[in-house]
């Protein structure tokens, strides 16, 4: 049964769809098509899409996040149970012959989404996103919270893919967020927020890596009065933490 659902604005159209985990045999067909083991709790079918009227869309799923996936092995975490979590896995997929390769295991993906080929395109910005009018009291019209995929890292932590979607009525916006917690090693925070514009039809991308080691990261949240460990475990809470290492900031406009 779908839990997702959908909503109208301004020329734009926002759709989710909330299905159960995936089931043996289509497990079996992403790891045959992704060339890597999917996470533990994948929900191929989930999504968030927004479309206009023109044309245009993006929509965030797990294939796609999962193909963002380094498959060489090369970003691979070097932690000392790494090598058995990898032979776990092979003996989890031993069916399907010479699929189950060295890869980042921590499923990190740096996804900002999937468009159309069509016109219009992203372009480089320096356009910031409005926070002051995200922060306004306007009413939320609509409000999904979409998870892609989820793994527990061989019980040493946690890696998430999730999407967030509130319309208010001149505005909209999305955030696709990574979160990895590996404990005793690292964090990792990827952020995607789409910022819609209805009056305009602007849009604008905005992706943010922020990364720090797991030491440094408890000994900056030792000095504050919060529960550390609870906020270990909050995303939002971390973010302000982690510094940011990377980011690109896009725009473009649809009519």
């Amino acid at each position: 049964m779908n839990e997702g659902g959908s909503h109208s604005q301004g020329g734009f159209a926002v759709t989710t769809r909330k299905l159960p985990i995936l089931k043996a045999a289509p497990i079996e067909d992403m790891t045959q098509k992704l060339g890597i083991a999917p996470p533990e709790m994948i929900f191929g079918d989930n999504m968030a899409r927004i479309e206009h009227h023109s044309g245009w869309s993006i929509e965030f799923n797990a294939f796609d996040a999962l193909d963002r996936v380094d498959k060489t092995g090369e970003s691979m975490l070097k932690v000392s149970y790494s090598k058995a979590w990898q032979q776990n896995r092979q003996k989890q997929f031993e069916d399907i012959k010479e699929v189950v390769k060295p890869f980042d295991w921590s499923y990190s993906t740096d996804y900002k989404g999937s468009t159309r080929t069509s016109a219009p395109r992203f372009q480089a910005s320096t356009k910031q996103i409005p926070l002051e009018l995200l922060k306004r009291p306007d009413p939320i019209l609509f409000f999904d919270d979409v998870v892609l995929y989820e793994d527990e890292l061989a019980d040493n932590g946690i890696a998430m893919l999730s999407c967030k979607i509130r319309v208010m009525p001149e505005r909209l916006l999305l955030l696709c967020r990574f979160f990895m917690r590996l404990d005793d090693v690292l964090f990792r925070i990827r952020d995607t927020r789409v910022y819609i514009e209805f009056k305009t039809g602007e849009v604008i991308r905005e992706y943010t890596a922020r990364e720090e080691k797991y030491d440094v990261v408890k000994q900056k949240l030792a000095v504050t009065r919060e529960d550390v460990p609870e906020m270990m475990r909050d995303a939002n809470k971390l973010q302000n933490v982690l510094p940011v290492i990377d980011g690109t900031l896009e725009s473009l406009v649809v009519k």
